[in-house]
């Protein structure tokens, strides 16, 4: 992944109807920074500040389906897995604060949310910057192409030797991924959003547009008569590693206290297929997207 993409993605939040993975946003706010200074005493957790004020803010970046508006309501992946996993602890209510993807790390060391709740990948460069749950979903990656796939574009080596012009999203993992496959950085165009990777595809400006599996399947139902289709998914390589698309939320690397609350309760979701086909069900996760426990973020991070 390039310089950018330590802020990046994946690729969120209330209602009193947790499993609808609803939650009204009054209005997108900053949050201010809780930090005590020149005090001498003890600093307040960000645990204790959000459970006595009854709210957390966070961060998300309109990534459908990992975190998105519907009118005024967000939902997605990372919403509803997080509104149920702060509503545990105590915390009922949620406000979102929308911003480039980009900016998400920026923002929460910045003190603007308290979590970042985008489905972002866990990767070694993000790890230096912050602090991450355990992964709540697993994915691969794919390729969106023209109906009938004409160049036969089956991974991003494919696309190496073919020749071929391949979108990614900025400040995702795909670009990394793209590079190490070999595609030539003039081969490789970067955009804002995902519908924008589309629209270029179709237009014929690009040949495949990468991204996790989940978001090409969603993406193409969500366009319904464009002809493209999505490609069988496959596992990129960085260093000769196979690398999945696991993602979780993201933290201050002072809130380890928050982090570990936010674990004991996911982890009772992903011990459960049930029930976390029951929540995140209707945005495309099914069992397979469910993170094995073998697979911790301290070895993401180290890669």
């Amino acid at each position: 992944m390039t310089d950018n993409s330590r802020w990046s993605r994946r690729t969120l939040l209330r209602s009193a109807a947790v499993g609808g993975g609803l939650l009204t946003v009054p209005g997108l706010l900053a949050a201010c920074s809780r930090t005590q200074t020149g005090t001498g005493e003890s600093k307040e957790s960000t645990l204790d500040k959000i459970k006595k004020q009854g709210f957390v803010t966070i961060g998300f970046a309109g990534e459908q389906p990992y975190g998105f508006k519907q009118g005024d309501n967000l939902v997605g992946e990372a919403p509803t897995l997080h509104k149920k996993i702060f509503s545990e602890l105590g915390v009922k209510d949620m406000r979102g604060v929308l911003t480039d993807f980009n900016s998400l790390i920026p923002g929460i060391k910045a003190n603007r949310f308290d979590v970042v709740s985008a489905g972002m990948a866990i990767t070694p460069e993000r790890c230096k910057e912050v602090i991450f749950s355990e992964p709540e979903f697993v994915g691969a990656t794919a390729l969106l192409v023209k109906k009938g796939n004409p160049k036969n574009l089956t991974d991003l080596k494919a696309v190496a030797k073919a020749g071929a012009t391949v979108g990614v999203l900025q400040a995702a993992v795909e670009k990394s991924f793209s590079t190490a496959a070999g595609v030539k950085s003039g081969n490789i165009k970067e955009f804002a959003k995902q519908q924008d990777g589309l629209d270029a595809l179709v237009a014929g400006r690009i040949d495949a547009f990468a991204l996790t599996d989940i978001s090409l399947r969603w993406l193409a139902n969500i366009n319904k008569g464009k002809p493209v289709e999505v490609t069988p998914s496959f596992q990129p390589k960085l260093d000769g590693k196979p690398q999945s698309s696991a993602g979780g939320a993201v933290f201050r690397t002072a809130d380890t206290e928050l982090r570990d609350a936010f674990n004991k309760e996911l982890k009772k979701i992903t011990s459960d297929p049930t029930q976390y086909t029951s929540l995140i069900g209707k945005y495309g996760f099914t069992k397979v997207n469910v993170p094995p426990a073998t697979l911790t973020t301290a070895s993401l991070c180290k890669g």
